[in-house]
């Protein structure tokens, strides 16, 4: 746990009443509070993609994702979500076609162009498989398979628009009334494809190994999302690779990632 003192100086500075136990993310440190008396979580981080997505939260100002009540630096506030239902759950308790649904209509919303314009932070997601170039030269297979696919997507982008970047079970939340929203973006730009490969891929390599469950999952999300099926095939085997190859620099087993795409490959005949 984090105590709530290291939160400051913006517990003071916005009023905010501790809701409960600080707690780490991989990239900093959230404390649930109270802000005028209503639940927010707060939220620290110096990583640059962190504050990077701070900013496209504020971007898309509620719609499709969670409000931004304050933001500072590398401080968030943010609304909290409030609702009982969580789409792994659904995915993992036979819901599973639903929950993909509900992250391509959750999708679609972000996707959506706004009058204001993006913030000027969002990255190309090109420069985003730098990690997958060298793995897959010197690791080759299923890696090599990816690239090759990565490189001829992104040379090739369909429906380029602002990217979540990290559209997945866990980070689409339940807001009650309002529905569910996302948190936590990257904030990258590029081939919309990209977040729905995400998608696929979680919320467990056992729930996307089931037997049928890749290809199933395949033909809901390009009807949902208007997707052609072998693209969206294509772009998770390019994902697949790229989660593999941060696994790898994080020196673990890279082996859930490896698994979906080697199913990928295979419908791919590739």
């Amino acid at each position: 746990m984090i105590a709530a003192a290291d939160f400051e100086p913006w517990l003071t500075r916005w009023r905010l009443t501790p809701d409960g136990a600080g707690f780490p993310s991989l990239a900093g440190r959230l404390l649930p509070v109270r802000h005028e008396d209503a639940p927010a979580i707060l939220k620290i981080s110096h990583a640059p993609e962190e504050i990077a997505g701070g900013a496209l939260m504020a971007w898309w100002a509620g719609d499709g994702a969670a409000r931004v009540l304050a933001r500072e630096a590398d401080a968030l506030l943010l609304e909290r979500a409030s609702g009982a239902r969580s789409l792994a759950e659904m995915a993992r308790g036979g819901e599973d076609d639903e929950a993909c649904r509900i992250l391509c209509a959750a999708g679609a919303r972000l996707h959506a162009p706004r009058a204001a314009s993006p913030p000027a932070s969002l990255a190309p997601l090109a420069p985003w498989f730098r990690q997958l170039w060298p793995t897959a030269e010197a690791r080759g297979g299923l890696f090599a398979k990816s690239a090759a696919a990565a490189r001829a997507l992104l040379d090739d982008p369909h429906g380029a628009c602002v990217l979540h970047g990290d559209l997945h079970h866990g980070n689409v939340l339940d807001f009650g009334a309002r529905g569910w929203l996302a948190i936590d973006p990257k904030g990258l730009f590029g081939d919309r494809g990209y977040d729905h490969a995400n998608m696929v891929c979680n919320p467990d390599v056992e729930t996307a190994v089931a037997p049928g469950a890749l290809a199933r999952r395949v033909r809901i999300v390009s009807e949902a999302a208007d997707l052609e099926p072998s693209r969206l095939l294509r772009w998770i085997l390019a994902y697949c690779g790229l989660s593999a190859s941060w696994t790898l620099g994080d020196g673990d087993d890279p082996w859930r990632a490896l698994a979906i795409g080697e199913i990928a490959a295979a419908q791919l005949g590739v």
